[in-house]
């Protein structure tokens, strides 16, 4: 059977063939929400996202790369029931959206079955086939998202909640930087690739005429800063991740999860650097019963590529018989 698989996430929309050995045929276009469009409606955000969903998957289903396609498989960027409503999409449609039928309205508009999948729970599935203990996964993007995959499954509720620790509040102050779902203080407010991003942009005034960072700050900019060492960068880097490096050892003190993977735009392009600075962090906070080594030792970056939820995604799909047969993948 032939599968057509699409992520969407807060910064890049992206459609492939799902095969054997991966994904292929990958096209690549910028999503049409709250990145391109800040401040606009969380009502019209939907509507032009789901639109862009609806127009690019039926372009490509048209093309050579779709013709066979049996199923679509999408992993998307927010918290999805069962049946495949999106509860909330902070980083693509903002703060306040109503519920949404994603899979439903695609299969309407596409005239075929139309699975939908959190992106992190998709991309558990893709190293479900590569690592031979549990883990926890999380990406570091737009925003943050986690899953953790244990005995054969991801673990999460029927409604789609669970996973979400980048709404988990780690700043309490009244005055803490605001999270794109509308809250204060969440992790992935701080230590996304977007918080991050903020945060120096707040603090470009104070660097020091030495540093790497440009006057225009971009996520780019600020990635090779860090790799290439500019202190200023580092700095910022390990204060957003000091919040990260909590929750890490609070899933590891909870559920006794020894291995943490880390996958994303923002903590790829930052490589080893991010792994190193957030296991810096996690040692200095330690964790229960483990050795510094054990501890630096839980850490580390899942594959350098950004198909992760594309590739997850057409395994999942292999794994359905029937559409029936889609259950507790959310």
């Amino acid at each position: 059977m032939s599968y057509v698989v699409a992520d969407i996430g807060g910064t890049t929309l992206r459609i492939g063939r799902a095969t054997d050995q991966g994904v292929e045929a990958v096209r690549r276009v910028a999503t049409e929400g709250l990145g391109r469009y800040p401040g606009e409606a969380p009502s019209r955000l939907q509507r032009l996202v789901m639109a862009q969903l609806a127009m690019e998957l039926d372009d490509y289903l048209r093309s050579p790369a779709g013709l066979g396609t049996s199923a679509v498989g999408l992993s998307f960027a927010g918290p999805i029931t069962s049946d495949g409503v999106a509860i909330a999409a902070p980083t693509i449609w903002g703060s306040a959206s109503t519920p949404l039928r994603v899979g439903e309205l695609l299969a309407q508009r596409l005239d075929m079955p139309v699975i939908v999948a959190n992106d992190i729970t998709a991309a558990a599935w893709r190293y479900a086939a590569t690592e031979d203990e549990p883990f926890c996964l999380y990406t570091v993007s737009s925003g943050i998202g986690t899953k953790v995959f244990r005995h054969g499954e991801v673990l999460i509720g029927d409604d789609g909640s669970g996973g979400e620790l980048g709404h988990w509040r780690v700043d309490p102050r009244p005055d803490a930087v605001r999270c794109d779902c509308g809250g204060l203080g969440h992790l992935g407010a701080i230590a996304s690739g977007r918080g991050i991003l903020a945060a120096a942009r707040r603090a470009a005034a104070d660097r020091p005429r030495e540093s790497l960072l440009p006057a225009e700050i971009t996520n780019e900019a600020l990635a090779a800063a860090i790799r290439h060492g500019d202190a200023f960068a580092v700095d910022l880097l390990r204060a957003a991740l000091q919040p990260l490096a909590s929750a890490v050892a609070c899933v590891f003190a909870s559920i006794g999860i020894r291995r943490h993977l880390f996958i994303g735009g923002f903590a790829v392009a930052v490589g080893e650097k991010f792994t190193e600075v957030l296991a810096d962090e996690l040692v200095r906070l330690g964790c229960f019963g483990l050795t510094p080594a054990q501890t630096r030792a839980m850490v580390r970056l899942g594959f350098a590529d950004d198909d992760h939820s594309l590739i997850g995604m057409g395994q999942l799909l292999a794994r359905s018989r029937s559409m029936d047969a889609y259950a507790g993948h959310r």
